[in-house]
C-alpha cells in the first residue's frame, strides 16, 4: 500500500510576492502545525512539493523534522491565472463544468488536471509501498481528486475552498486507487470573490 499525504497550504500573505512566491502570513504560519500535528507521529519516507513558497513553507516543519528530502516538482504547481481568473463564483462555476474552460491567458482545469497527475504517477510508480508527503494547493489537488473520484466537483470544491492548510490521505495498491480520508482543515476566509 503506497499512501499519499496530500497538504493543502496555510493561508498566504497575498500582499507580498507573486503567485509562486506568496509566502504565508503570521496566521498560516501558526496553522501549518495543523498539518504538522496530526502527521508527526506517522513514519513518512519522502517529501514531494510544488514549487511554490506557500506550498513547501507550510510541509517545511515536518521536512525537518523528519529529516525528509525534499523534492520540488513543478507539475504539482497551482493553476494559471489569466485575468480575473479567481474574481467571481461564476468563474469558478464555469470551470468546473467545463474542464476545457478557461479565462484569457489561464490554465484550464484539464491542464492541470494532466500534469498533476503525471506527477502523481510518478510518484506512485517511484514511491512504491512508501508513505509519501506532499504539498499542494486547492485547485490542484481537487482536479487530483476528481480524476479518482468523478463525484467530486464544483460543490465539493466550494466546500474546501477556505480550508488552509487541509491534510488529506489517499491510499493506492500500485496505481490503483483505494480512496481517501480528510485527516484535518483549518478553515480560514478565501479572499478572492465568490459571489
Amino acid at each position: 500500500m503506497t499512501s499519499l499525504f496530500f497538504v493543502r497550504h496555510a493561508q498566504p500573505d497575498y500582499t507580498s510576492g507573486t503567485d509562486r512566491t506568496y509566502p504565508l502570513s503570521d496566521e498560516g504560519i501558526i496553522d501549518r502545525m495543523e498539518a504538522y500535528n496530526i502527521l508527526c507521529g506517522l513514519n513518512l519516507d519522502v517529501a514531494v512539493s510544488s514549487p511554490y513558497k506557500r506550498a513547501i513553507m507550510t510541509i517545511q516543519p515536518l521536512v525537518t523534522a523528519k529529516n525528509l528530502e525534499l523534492i520540488c516538482d513543478d507539475r504539482l504547481r497551482e493553476r494559471e491565472k489569466g485575468e480575473d481568473g479567481n474574481s467571481t463564483f461564476e468563474m469558478f462555476k464555469r470551470r468546473w463544468l467545463d474542464f476545457n474552460f478557461c479565462e484569457k491567458g489561464g490554465e484550464n482545469l484539464l491542464q492541470t488536471q494532466i500534469r498533476n497527475i503525471d506527477a502523481i504517477n510518478d510518484i506512485l510508480k517511484k514511491y512504491k509501498d512508501k508513505n509519501v508527503l506532499i504539498g499542494t494547493h486547492g485547485t490542484a489537488f481537487s482536479t487530483i481528486i476528481n480524476y479518482y473520484d468523478k463525484s467530486f466537483g464544483f460543490n465539493e470544491f466550494m466546500r474546501i475552498i477556505d480550508y488552509m492548510p487541509w491534510v488529506v490521505r489517499m491510499d493506492f495498491e500500485g496505481s490503483n486507487y483505494h480512496g481517501r480520508q480528510e485527516l484535518v482543515y483549518v478553515k480560514k476566509e478565501y479572499h478572492g470573490k465568490t459571489k
